[in-house]
């Protein structure tokens, strides 16, 4: 089973939110805004364009963590907002490592409407070894 196939059985959050990780080499997600994601009118809430954003970083640091049999934590993030999205939109969102050390990745990420960002943002992850546990669980699905 790919790693696609295993975070969709994991993540339930993805589920709730509407978002669809469409791929993994480069990170692609997927969301299209419906009455859960409005704030006021038919115009997104921030939370739901950031919850996005932190699912394509999120994805990107962690494929590059398991490849190494490793996972990865937030240890801080930064968004943008540049224009709203609306009931109706198509955002995409990608993702790319900036940088990769030992203990550290730092990610950036934009989210998109018909080719126009909307949102970018840089989040810095914590690499850390893999439990074995985790790790058979894992292979089990």
């Amino acid at each position: 089973m790919d790693l696609i196939e295993q975070f969709s059985k994991i993540c339930q959050f993805d589920k709730t939110m509407g978002l669809e990780l469409i791929n993994l080499k480069p990170p692609r997600y997927k969301l299209v805004i419906d009455e859960r994601h409005t704030s006021r009118g038919k115009v997104s809430h921030g939370g739901a364009v950031a919850a996005m954003m932190d699912a394509v970083l999120g994805v990107c640091a962690l494929s590059y963590a398991m490849e190494r049999e490793m996972l990865c934590s937030t240890v801080e993030s930064k968004i943008n907002y540049l224009q709203p999205a609306s009931i109706g939109d198509t955002l995409e969102g990608t993702a790319e490592i900036d940088f990769a050390g030992k203990s550290l990745i730092v990610v950036s990420a934009y989210i998109s409407k018909e080719n126009h960002k909307i949102a970018k943002a840089q989040s810095t992850f914590n690499l850390y070894p893999m439990d074995k546990g985790l790790k058979k669980e894992l292979e089990a699905l």
